[in-house]
């Protein structure tokens, strides 16, 4: 994972809000069926559909984001706003990007549509609150040992210039802190927007080895300029698990 191109970074003010597809999930993350029997938090998932489509499938998932504090009318507008800016600066740059799977910039801004449109349908129902949190790592309004599944796509470790190595790593403890003992957690990407790989990584994933062991998968959805793997986590069983 060298950064063997000479593209410019991503230009990015802040953390943007993220509105991917329930299929980009399932490839991106390498998800079967089997692995999505909940219950699965998605974290920093911001407009993305994934949680509506799970909900509307009849499992248990909810999603943490300090992107659902605010009017619901307001923030649906947030993430509308969010497609045109990414869309922007994507196309700005679009030979930098790998557009294998989703064959064009016009494609994935229809991909983006479509989700943004299905996350706002179920953002909008009475229940909603039962499945979005207005919540930011490393603080989670859960219980412990509670997660099948978490997911963070797009935010841990990108914004590797905003967030330190000490908010990373207790990012990952609070992340695993939720999930059941035999529990996942998988990350992508695991580069920066500079498109560099992780410089701490090593370090962060060390002072977990007590609760969880980790691997580096290959990852589905390619899409970066430079191409990363996946970072899957399982909790190991307590002294009483």
């Amino acid at each position: 994972m060298t950064n063997e191109k000479a593209v410019p970074a991503y230009p990015q003010t802040g953390v943007a809000s993220t509105c991917r597809s329930f299929d980009e999930y399932c490839a991106m993350f390498r998800l079967k069926p089997a692995d999505l029997k909940g219950p699965v938090l998605d974290v920093a998932g911001g407009a993305s559909s994934f949680t509506a489509n799970l909900h509307a499938k009849g499992v248990r998932a909810m999603a943490a984001d300090p992107f659902y504090e605010g009017l619901t009318d307001e923030i649906i507008a947030t993430g509308y706003k969010e497609i045109e800016v990414a869309s922007a600066k994507i196309a700005a740059m679009v030979a930098s990007f790998d557009w294998s799977y989703y064959g064009s910039p016009e494609r994935q801004r229809e991909i983006r549509e479509r989700s943004m449109a299905l996350f706002a349908e179920d953002f909008r129902r009475e229940d909603a609150w039962t499945r979005y949190f207005a919540a930011a790592l490393p603080s989670l309004p859960f219980e412990d040992d509670t997660f099948e599944l978490a997911l963070c796509s797009h935010f841990l470790f990108l914004y590797a210039d905003t967030f330190d190595e000490r908010f990373h790593a207790a990012a990952l403890r609070e992340l695993i802190r939720v999930l059941r003992p035999g529990g996942e957690l998988r990350i992508y990407p695991l580069v920066t927007l500079k498109w560099e790989k992780y410089p701490y990584m090593e370090r962060v994933l060390g002072e977990l080895e007590e609760i969880a062991s980790h691997e580096f998968l290959p990852a589905g959805l390619p899409f970066t300029p430079v191409r990363s793997p996946l970072l899957k986590l399982v909790k190991k069983a307590g002294p009483t698990g």
